[in-house]
C-alpha cells in the first residue's frame, strides 16, 4: 500500500498538498499519513509558563491537523493518520521519514508565489539522500487540475 506523508500547516499549499496526496492515494489504493509540525518556542518564560505556551501551540496544531483530516474524511471517506511532533521542522520530517520506511512519498505544496517556502527549499537540495520520491505541488493548483495530475 502505497502512504503519501503530508506536512500540514495553516497554509494554502498545505492544503492542496493534502488533496493532491488525498486523491493519488484514492487512485491508487493507497493512504494519507498527516505529519503537524509545532515549532520550538524562541523564548525562554518560567518553566509553568514555557509549558503552557508550548501545549497551546500544540493543540492549535492537532487541531488544524484534524480539521483537514475531517475534510479529507468527508470527501474520501478515509481518515489519514495524524502526528504532532515539536521541534525543527526539517529534523522532525527526517525522523518521521527514518521511523517509518512504509512511507512512499513526501508531497509538499510550493507557495504559489516568490520562494517555494522553507521546506520545499531544503528537501529539494536534498532530495536524493531521502529515503523516498518528494513530490512537489504547485500551489496555485485548482481542484480540477489536481484532479488531472493525481
Amino acid at each position: 500500500m502505497r502512504i503519501y506523508l503530508v506536512i500540514m500547516d495553516e497554509t494554502q499549499e498545505a492544503r492542496v498538498a493534502l488533496r493532491f496526496a488525498a486523491r493519488r492515494a484514492s487512485d491508487v489504493g493507497g493512504r494519507v499519513q498527516i505529519l503537524a509540525l509545532v515549532p520550538k518556542q524562541d523564548f525562554n518564560a518560567f518553566a509553568g509558563v514555557q509549558a503552557t505556551i508550548e501545549e497551546e501551540a500544540r493543540d492549535r496544531a492537532e487541531v488544524l491537523a484534524n480539521s483537514a483530516a475531517g475534510t479529507l474524511l468527508s470527501e474520501s471517506g478515509k481518515m489519514p493518520q495524524i502526528t504532532v511532533r515539536m521541534g525543527d521542522d526539517k529534523v522532525m520530517i527526517r525522523e518521521y521519514l527514518a521511523e517509518h520506511p512504509e512511507v512512499s512519498a513526501l508531497v509538499l505544496g510550493a507557495a504559489p508565489t516568490g520562494n517555494p517556502g522553507p521546506l520545499v527549499t531544503h528537501f529539494t537540495a536534498v532530495a536524493g539522500s531521502l529515503p523516498c520520491p518528494l513530490f512537489i505541488i504547485p500551489g496555485q493548483l485548482t481542484d480540477e487540475e489536481i484532479a488531472t495530475l493525481a
